[in-house]
């Protein structure tokens, strides 16, 4: 659709897809782009202060050597936390805090709330992009679905946060003091960054082009219980909802984020349950997805009996024990490695696949892509 009101309106389709991320409406940018003013119109769409916008998204990488490689010359290297994606938009004395999928959780972390009033950030006017998680008293994170805990629909929110406090850090400034930063250089943000926030809401990073120097802070990441570690090219802007290498994560141990295309009855223990899954990686090039093989492994009797009532509510047709469904739930399958396989139609599966658990706060669109997962196949 963002291509065919580009060639309607005589404008590039970066211009209609920019706008339309910060409007959130393709409708009203599709009718800007094809009134008088056009691309001048589709100009005027810029961040506004809580009209939140979709988040920049990362491919992967196997190693960060390989990170390093594609970003070229000086990158920002992160840790890359297990937590729960957040924007905060802050000004005219007031905060909201919204979820990757835009969704309003403000009621649901007071902690954030507190942190960006405690800093006078509540009439300056931010946006801030970072992430919120669960740590335990040793400052190691604890599970994603404990985290996940905290955005339940019924809590009982102060019992909740006292058994289980999030803490935020932040990775990005996207609006500051009534000016859009999206269009400067990664380096330009995180300074005005640094001038806003203490240490302690900063998530951790090195600057560096040294693959060597990278490798050793990831290894420091790692040894403190984190996934891994982000690399962001030092000069790159901020593409809202955006997947490209302009941000790349390398995680260890491996995972991915796939797509439940069906699933099978259980047996045994598990009759009357849907257990194996049937995972799915997303394919640009389609709009569809492309099976990579079947896991049951990984799963608790909480998750078998969630999954079977969400994937019933999504079922489409069945073939005979398998049901097949919308593709709509992301898990974040955890694997030893990718290998060939004639078996799958995109000619590779995932060995000792394992569920590590759902993903509540993607969508399909946010899953990876079949060549992001054939970016794990050892080389030749």
């Amino acid at each position: 659709m963002l291509e065919a009101v580009a060639r309607a309106a005589g404008v590039s389709a970066a211009e209609v897809r920019r706008a339309a991320m910060m409007a959130g409406d393709l409708g009203a940018v599709a009718a800007a782009a094809l009134g008088p003013d056009g691309a001048a119109a589709l100009a005027r769409y810029d961040l506004r202060l809580f009209r939140p916008v979709q988040p920049m998204l990362a491919d992967s990488a196997a190693t960060v050597d390989e990170a390093m490689a594609e970003c070229g010359g000086e990158a920002v290297v992160e840790w890359k936390i297990d937590g729960a994606r957040i924007q905060v938009h802050a000004g005219d004395g007031r905060v909201a805090v919204y979820t990757r999928n835009l969704n309003d959780v403000t009621e649901r972390v007071p902690e954030v709330v507190e942190a960006v009033l405690s800093l006078g950030l509540g009439t300056r006017g931010v946006v801030l992009d970072g992430e919120v998680i669960a740590l335990a008293t040793d400052r190691r994170p604890l599970e994603f679905q404990d985290t996940m805990r905290r955005f339940g629909r019924k809590l009982e929110i102060e019992a909740l946060r006292a058994q289980l406090p999030l803490t935020p850090f932040f990775f990005d400034l996207l609006y500051d003091a009534g000016a859009s930063l999206v269009d400067e250089p990664l380096l330009a943000r995180l300074q005005r960054l640094d001038s806003l926030l203490p240490p302690r809401l900063l998530i951790p990073r090195l600057l560096t082009s040294e693959s060597a120097e990278a490798a050793r802070f990831q290894a420091d990441a790692l040894a403190r219980g984190h996934e891994g570690v982000m690399v962001k090219a030092a000069g790159a802007p901020y593409a809202a909802g955006r997947r490209g290498s302009a941000w790349i994560k390398v995680k260890t141990p491996r995972t991915l984020d796939l797509v439940v295309l069906a699933a099978e009855w259980g047996s045994g223990r598990r009759e009357g349950w849907l257990s194996n899954l049937h995972l799915g990686a997303r394919d640009p090039a389609t709009g569809g997805f492309v099976m990579l093989g079947k896991t049951f492994k990984g799963l608790t009797d909480e998750m078998l009996e969630w999954q079977t009532t969400e994937l019933l509510a999504r079922e489409v047709s069945r073939d005979g024990h398998v049901v097949h469904v919308r593709p709509e739930l992301v898990a974040e399958i955890a694997f030893n490695e990718v290998q060939r396989s004639s078996q799958y139609p995109g000619g590779v599966a995932l060995r000792f696949a394992r569920v590590k658990g759902y993903r509540p706060d993607k969508n399909a669109a946010d899953a990876d892509t079949i060549d992001a997962v054939r970016a794990f196949l050892p080389s030749a």
